[in-house]
C-alpha cells in the first residue's frame, strides 16, 4: 500500500558549469509531472535569515504525494542521466522531508 503522506523535496544547487542545464531543465520539469509532483519553488532569489551556510546558486521545492512517487522520480530511467550530469555539475544537497509535524 503506497503512502499517502506528502512530501517534499528540498534542494540547494550551486552550478560549477551550465552545461547540464539546458538539457535538464526541460527532461526534470516533463518527469516531475509524471510521478505526480510540481515546483513549488525554482530560483535564485532567496536568502539565508539565521544560521551559518554557505553560499547556495538555487533553491528548489517540490511537492510530492508521496515518497514512493519521489523515489520513482529519482530512479526513473530517463531522469538518471540528468542525474548524473546535475552532481557532475553542481554541488547539490537533497533532502526529502515528509510533510507532516510531529511536536503538534
Amino acid at each position: 500500500m503506497e503512502n499517502s503522506t506528502t512530501f517534499y523535496s528540498v534542494l540547494d544547487v550551486t552550478p560549477t558549469n551550465e552545461d547540464w542545464i539546458s538539457d535538464y531543465l526541460p527532461v526534470a520539469k516533463r518527469l516531475v509531472a509524471k510521478h505526480g509532483g510540481k515546483y513549488l519553488a525554482r530560483t535564485a532569489s532567496h536568502e539565508q535569515v539565521e544560521g551559518e551556510g554557505s553560499a547556495v546558486g538555487l533553491r528548489v521545492i517540490l511537492e510530492w504525494p508521496s515518497k514512493e512517487a519521489a523515489l520513482a522520480f529519482m530512479n526513473d530511467a530517463e531522469y538518471t542521466t540528468h542525474l548524473k550530469a546535475r552532481t557532475e555539475g553542481s554541488i547539490s544537497n537533497h533532502y526529502l522531508i515528509e510533510g507532516k509535524d510531529e511536536f503538534a
